[in-house]
């Protein structure tokens, strides 16, 4: 008989639960730093980022027996993920700060690293020491980085329903084979 419930929810293992987990960190620590206690920012910024977070997990759990909602949570994760993005524009911006250009040194060096460093504890020491625009930038370039494989996983997750399709289907070809493989 043919398994028709998939197993899912193994988030921890993918890259960009791992990203969006550092980016989480870094804004709760950003946000401690930077923004005034009082500042509907803060709340904002913490929610959309755990949002990103929270909904790769839900959205990769709830994969087993809903392609559509794993479809659905990834892109609430990226679009989560894009509200935070500008809210750090926005800082940097109001407050005649650089937007590090994504050719630049210091853009070239930090994405280098980002794309290789997964440890969340080495992020949460960095950003503790450095000046409120070098973290804002970290941030966006992890953000670019999440958004990049976020929508590979949406492209990915489109291609097993149309290959899989939804749990439906998969049930009744596995009830289907069953009963032949009964007779």
């Amino acid at each position: 008989m043919s398994e028709f419930i998939p197993h899912k929810g193994y988030y921890r293992n993918l890259i960009v639960y791992q990203i969006s987990e550092i980016i989480y960190d870094i804004t709760y620590v950003f946000t401690q730093r930077f923004l005034q206690r009082g500042d509907r920012t803060i709340d904002q910024m913490i929610q959309a980022a755990r949002s990103g977070k929270q909904n790769i997990a839900e959205g990769s759990s709830a994969g087993t027996t809903s392609k559509e909602t794993e479809i659905k949570l990834t892109n609430v994760a990226k679009a989560s993920l894009q509200e935070l993005l500008l809210d750090y524009e926005d800082y940097l911006r109001v407050r005649d700060l650089e937007i590090w250009d994504k050719e630049s040194e210091k853009a070239l060096i930090t994405r280098k690293i980002c794309a290789t460093n997964r440890d969340s504890a080495y992020y949460r020491e960095a950003v503790k020491i450095r000046s409120d625009e070098t973290v804002a930038n970290i941030a966006i370039i992890l953000i670019h980085q999440a958004d990049t494989l976020l929508k590979k996983l949406i492209n990915r997750q489109k291609q097993d329903f149309l290959q899989q399709g939804g749990i439906r289907e998969q049930m009744s070809q596995a009830r289907k084979s069953y009963r032949t493989n009964q007779k």
